[in-house]
């Protein structure tokens, strides 16, 4: 019986997902449990299993189409099914053979008809009416939450063209993204409902694509007289040649259908007739300048951004699309080849090493200078949040100025045995993380979120602290579950396995929520100290600057005054206003600084 695969609720609150990518295609085998898509939410990216083994039969939701949770994606069948999943293939190429005669093996019941031109046009109406009844609609996706509408601002694809399954077919801009959405199915395009620079709601129809039988349909459509059939006729004969060109057989049927179509609807394309001279994933693989337009504006970006070159690159994705991934690793390339000037300066002369000091003393200006680009679907949703949060609460800061130098030399006495017995390396991170937890359990109003609407504020009875990462996609807050329960190597190890799983999208969505307090390292990057915005429904967070040597006047009992250098931080402690008073941000960071001041975790790191 086939299964259907459908969109899993990938964390609280997260009501739909985009499709990024199939790892497997249709009539590929997947075995249960093995990777089967990857989706991205506004939270996190991540892998869909399949829940059975046996045959993808179908793709519903093409790559970068967006489903609600609970909706199918895909429907897979067992071994036995897979015959019946793959009849509409036989059919096809019983209704392929009347017209090119090129394919011998199953002429038993199409031979007559291939050899009358007559009887090859007669056919083709009834597929024509079948494809208008069985053409499959392309609809407008829900691009993000609250996106209601979409403007198709470029179609990749014209009436009569064939389309791939999951091939690019056009180009859709909202008021938070712009994106690509591919083919449902593969077959060609019968009509464009919706054209360029007009808008359509969200499931309104864009298009409809016949199948790939219905090819020499879409046609004969407008032309419906026997002038119009006779070239319709003569034109799969003129691509015999092309069919005997692809060694596999189906790959070699679904460009010699399609290549039909194209010069009755669209005789002034000139393009058209070139393409079914090789399968569609091996033309655009071949010719890099192809892939450019079949590009997301985050590759885009991110070719940009790194400087990389796109048609330099074979795309690894469907079609020879150029993915993500593809860019940054012709970007790894490049730097690793950078980093090895080794044989090019020992034979350069001592004179020219000179000329790389006097390029490297002027820095090449971003390639971002000068552009104007579409918001990513993260980096909107982070610019709607902290917006969101800067209307909805009070907040203020407060900051205060702490002296680490016990940590400091702490850290310093201790870091290499840590290292060697935890796995991970002792920063100040775990310091400030168990000073605030143990300051939140004193203090829990700096712990708790209010409901205006009810009248109630909940002090919660655990610490959940989130730890703010910088991510090429944007900044993103995992969450520490029960920080509060646990020692200073426990926060030291949870604090960089969350780090490194957010960096590679291996972060978990339900990891990303839940959080009572939230820790942003501004100091990471060198500022002293900032005013960093509340992540809601939380009421305090807190920065923590950069850890610098400078002097300062400390009190001596034996010395008097004295001037010496110390390791200084400034922590900033940004509160909703609305129920945590001044007071009690100015005691809870003295309970900060006094524990951090007093450097007593000695017990805490095996002293």
């Amino acid at each position: 019986m086939p299964v259907s695969v459908t969109m899993p609720r990938l964390g609280e609150s997260v009501t739909e997902g985009t499709v990024t990518r199939w790892l497997k295609q249709e009539g590929e085998r997947v075995e249960a449990d093995e990777p089967l898509l990857e989706v991205s939410t506004d939270k996190v990216d991540t892998e869909i299993p399949s829940p059975a083994a046996g045959v993808l039969t179908r793709i519903v939701v093409g790559e970068d189409e967006t489903a609600d949770v609970g909706s199918e994606l895909a429907v897979i069948s067992g071994d036995g099914e897979d015959a019946g999943s793959s009849e509409p293939a036989p059919a096809a190429q019983a209704q392929a053979e009347p017209e090119a005669e090129a394919e011998p093996e199953p002429p038993a019941p199409t031979t007559p008809s291939t050899e009358k031109p007559v009887e090859a046009e007669a056919p083709a109406p009834q597929t024509a009416s079948a494809s208008s009844g069985e053409g499959t609609d392309v609809k407008m996706p829900a691009l993000g939450e609250s996106v209601t509408e979409g403007t198709v601002t470029r179609w990749l694809k014209q009436v009569g063209e064939t389309v791939e399954a999951d091939e690019p077919l056009l180009e859709v801009s909202t008021d938070k993204v712009d994106t690509e959405i591919p083919s449902p199915v593969a077959g060609t395009l019968l009509e464009i409902k919706v054209p360029e620079d007009e808008t359509a709601d969200v499931g309104a129809v864009l298009a409809v694509i016949g199948s790939a039988d219905a090819a020499p349909a879409a046609a004969p459509e407008p032309a419906p007289k026997p002038q119009a059939e006779a070239p319709k006729a003569e034109e799969p004969k003129a691509e015999e040649p092309k069919a005997e060109a692809p060694k596999p057989a189906p790959q070699a049927e679904a460009p010699k259908i399609e290549s039909a179509p194209a010069p009755d609807i669209a005789p002034s394309a000139p393009s058209t007739p070139a393409q079914p001279a090789a399968p569609a994933a091996e033309s655009v693989k071949a010719n890099g300048a192809g892939d450019a337009g079949y590009l997301t504006p985050l590759v885009r970006k991110l070719a940009a951004d790194k400087g990389v070159d796109l048609s330099t690159l074979t795309g690894t994705g469907v079609g020879g699309r150029i993915r993500k991934q593809d860019v940054l690793d012709a970007a790894e390339a490049a730097e690793a080849a950078k980093a090895k000037p080794a044989p090019a300066a020992a034979a350069a002369p001592a004179a020219a090493a000179t000329a790389p000091k006097a390029a490297a003393a002027k820095p090449s200006p971003s390639p971002l200078r000068g552009r104007t680009e579409k918001l990513t679907r993260t980096r909107a949703t982070i610019a709607r949040r902290m917006v969101e949060s800067l209307q909805v609460s009070a907040q203020l800061t407060t900051v205060v100025e702490v002296d680490v130098t016990k940590v400091a030399q702490l850290r310093n006495k201790a870091k290499a045995d840590f290292q060697a017995k935890h796995g991970v390396k002792l920063t100040f991170n775990p310091f400030f993380a168990l000073a605030a937890v143990e300051a939140l359990q004193q203090h829990p109003v700096v712990n708790s979120s209010i409901d205006l609407e009810a009248g109630t504020v909940t002090y919660h009875d655990a610490e959940h602290l989130g730890v703010a990462v910088d991510t090429p996609k944007g900044l993103i807050v995992p969450v520490i579950r029960d920080a509060g329960d646990l020692n200073l190597a426990g926060l030291a190890k949870r604090i960089a396995d969350v780090a490194d799983r957010t960096r590679n999208n291996r972060i978990g969505p339900d990891e990303i929520s839940g959080g009572t307090f939230t820790l942003t390292n501004t100091g990471s990057r060198g500022a002293l100290f900032d005013t960093p915005i509340i992540n809601q429904p939380q009421v305090g967070i807190l920065g923590t600057g950069a850890v610098v040597k400078r002097a300062v006047v400390v009190e001596d009992p034996n010395l008097g005054e004295l001037i010496v250098p110390r390791s200084m931080v400034y922590l900033a402690l940004s509160y909703d206003h609305r129920i945590v008073d001044g007071a009690d941000a100015a005691r809870f960071l003295v309970t900060l600084k006094e524990r951090l001041q007093g450097g007593q975790f000695e017990y805490e790191l095996g002293l």
